[in-house]
């Protein structure tokens, strides 16, 4: 149980739904960026932040994210962005 008496999953933003964000941040000219997010939330290098972030918070990560060529550096920065607990 998380400190406000909620399951502690129940305050994490599902996957389909943060990838349904992120999507709507990713302009379709930069779809390799999106498929290089979704790849990696799928081998696990990725994973969703342990509280909700705001629209603001995810629109700036994604923005910092888009300004380089997806690689596993790039990634590796987003990684960090969306859990700072993140090993990447």
């Amino acid at each position: 149980m998380a400190a406000n008496g909620t399951d502690a999953e129940e305050d994490t933003l599902p996957l389909s739904a943060l990838l349904g964000r992120i999507r709507r941040l990713v302009p379709k000219s930069r779809d390799q960026h999106y498929d290089e997010i979704v790849r990696n939330f799928g081998v696990g290098a990725l994973r969703p932040p342990p509280t909700p972030m705001s629209d603001g918070e995810l629109a700036r990560a994604i923005a910092e994210f888009l300004k380089e060529q997806p690689s596993s550096a790039s990634v590796a920065t987003l990684g960090r962005r969306l859990d700072p607990s993140s090993p990447l």
